[in-house]
C-alpha cells in the first residue's frame, strides 16, 4: 500500500486523469479528497473508491474561483490535519471551438481563456496548499502538464502550448523555495479521454480512443522518491 495514511487532494477528479489517479491512490490506501465542479461525477468517484474498500470524500469547487479553492483546501486541512499530496489535473484544450487553432486563427478571448483555464487553477491550489505543506514540512505536488508544453504536439494551439509550458517553467523556478518543505513534479502525458460532449472540468488535454493515463500508472507507478516514509 504505497499511499497508506496519506491524504491526497486531487483536482478535476470527476473524470479523465484526475479520476484515474484518485482511483489508484484510493486503492493503495490513501485518503482521497476529490475536487470538481460536477457533483454527480464526484459522487460516482467516491462510491467507486468506497466500494473497493478505500477512503474518499467529495468537495465541489470551481478551481478558477480563489474563494472556493481556499475554502476547499482549508476544509481538507481542518478535517484531516494535513495534506500530503496535491494533484493538479485541471486543464484542457477543448474549451474553445478550435483546439488546434494556429496563432493567426486564435482570438484574444480564446487565448486568454486557454491560458487562464490551464494556469490559474494550478496556481490557486499550489498557493493555498503551500502553507499547509510548509507547516508540516512535507508534501508532494504533482502538476499535470502536456507534451504540448514541450513544443512537441503539432495538434495543439499556441495558447495551450504556452499554458502547459508555463506549468513546466513554474516547477523549475520554484525548486529552491520548496527544497526544505516538500517537492513539486510536473508530468506531461500525451493524451487522455474524458466523456464525450461533457462540460469541461479540466481533465485532460485532448480526447482520444486510448484509456486515460494517470501519474500512478506512469512508468509502472508513482516514483517511490515521491512517497515520504514514516
Amino acid at each position: 500500500m504505497r499511499f497508506r495514511d496519506k491524504v491526497a487532494l486531487i483536482t478535476a477528479a470527476g473524470s479523465g486523469i484526475g479520476r484515474a489517479t484518485a482511483e489508484i491512490i484510493g486503492a493503495e490506501g490513501g485518503a482521497v479528497v476529490g475536487v470538481d465542479t460536477d457533483k454527480a461525477r464526484l459522487d460516482a468517484l467516491v462510491d467507486t473508491i468506497r466500494r473497493g474498500g478505500g477512503q474518499a470524500e467529495a468537495r465541489r469547487a470551481d478551481g478558477l474561483d480563489p474563494a472556493q479553492v481556499s475554502e476547499a483546501v482549508d476544509g481538507v486541512a481542518r478535517a484531516h490535519g494535513r495534506i500530503d499530496i496535491l494533484v493538479n489535473a485541471v486543464g484542457g484544450s477543448t474549451i474553445i471551438a478550435r483546439p488546434a487553432a494556429t496563432v493567426d486563427e486564435l482570438t484574444l478571448a480564446e487565448w486568454q481563456r486557454l491560458i487562464a483555464f490551464n494556469l490559474d487553477a494550478t496556481f490557486l491550489f499550489c498557493h493555498a496548499v503551500a502553507p499547509v505543506m510548509k507547516r508540516q514540512r512535507s508534501g508532494k505536488i504533482v502538476n499535470i502538464s502536456s507534451i504540448a508544453g514541450r513544443g512537441i504536439s503539432p495538434t495543439s494551439s499556441s495558447a495551450y502550448a504556452a499554458a502547459k509550458g508555463g506549468i513546466i517553467a513554474s516547477r523549475e523556478s520554484s525548486r529552491t523555495s520548496w527544497a526544505r518543505s516538500g517537492s513539486r513534479s510536473t508530468l506531461s502525458p500525451r493524451a487522455s479521454r474524458s466523456p464525450s460532449g461533457s462540460a469541461p472540468t479540466g481533465t485532460g488535454a485532448h480526447r482520444s480512443s486510448r484509456p486515460p493515463r494517470s501519474p500512478a500508472r506512469r512508468s509502472g507507478g508513482w516514483p517511490r522518491r515521491w512517497i515520504k516514509r514514516g
